[in-house]
């Protein structure tokens, strides 16, 4: 209708649903390709809010694809026109991204300074939502550098403002973040009790792609415990949601704790042996 009707400015918006719709079904290529369309729009008709958000949703699926570089740039160029059209709401998100992103380079100076960003900005505006994320990515944070009682006491924080907004998704990951960090403390009854809930509610709003990190979550956690039949059990049905949904990060992890899992068990064939002898 929009083209019809020569209404660009609805076009331009329309593209870019339609690349945040093929995001969350995790085909990028269709994502990036309407996230461009929406973009070119955007600058044709000087809509400045319709360009950072296409820009800031390039970033994200960049990230998804693992080119944080690309993902970088596109998130500090929405950064930049949030704050010159004075968007408090999309400047946090584009902080909260760039923080993700350097994350995954293992950067964690730049991850954390970033998150604590948006974390303001949340707290400023009263968005409880973004506060909750925010808070959820600092625990990560805090768990890939090894100080967990940060790490559960952020999570902890963004797991009360999930409930308390009725937010299903960000509850059922911050639950499984929450058993990540028990695990790495070695206390596996807390991991995996988290881990469960965190799957039931995954199964429930049918959010494929947590459910299966969450599965492969279980698998690791039983793998720590000697439960060598338990972690396969999990690790496979991991590794078919992977295949299921392209998730190739995921697809690898879960194949990595099946090999290791077959051999304690003494369950591996004479080429899997071969594999992971390599």
């Amino acid at each position: 209708i929009a083209r019809e009707i020569k209404d660009r400015q609805t076009e331009g918006k329309a593209l870019g649903n339609l690349g945040s719709a093929y995001t969350s079904l995790g085909d990028y290529a269709k994502a990036i390709d309407y996230q461009q369309q929406s973009l070119a729009i955007a600058r044709e008709i000087k809509d400045r809010q319709t360009e950072g958000k296409a820009l800031g949703n390039l970033g994200s699926a960049y990230t998804s694809l693992g080119d944080y570089a690309k993902a970088i740039d596109y998130q500090q160029q929405w950064l930049a026109i949030a704050r010159e059209i004075k968007d408090r709401h999309s400047e946090g998100i584009a902080l909260g991204n760039l923080g993700t992103a350097y994350a995954h380079l293992g950067d964690y100076a730049k991850a954390l300074d970033y998150q604590q960003q948006w974390l303001a900005i949340a707290r400023e505006i009263k968005d409880r939502q973004s506060e909750g994320a925010a808070l959820g990515n600092l625990g990560s944070a805090y768990t890939s550098l090894g100080d967990y009682a940060k790490a559960i006491e952020h999570t902890q924080q963004s797991l009360a403002i999930a409930r308390e907004i009725k937010d299903r998704q960000g509850e059922g990951i911050v639950l499984g973040n929450l058993g990540t960090a028990y695990a790495h403390l070695g206390d596996y009854a807390k991991a995996l009790d988290y881990q469960q809930q965190g799957l039931a509610i995954t199964r429930e709003i049918k959010d494929r792609h947590s459910e299966g990190r969450t599965l492969e979550n279980l698998g690791s956690a039983y793998f720590s415990l000697g439960d060598y039949a338990k972690a396969i059990e999990y690790a496979q049905q991991s590794l078919a949601i992977a295949r299921e949904i392209k998730d190739r990060q995921s697809e690898g992890i879960a194949l990595k704790i099946l090999r290791l899992a077959r051999s304690k068990s003494g369950n591996l064939s004479a080429a899997e042996k071969t594999l992971l002898d390599k």
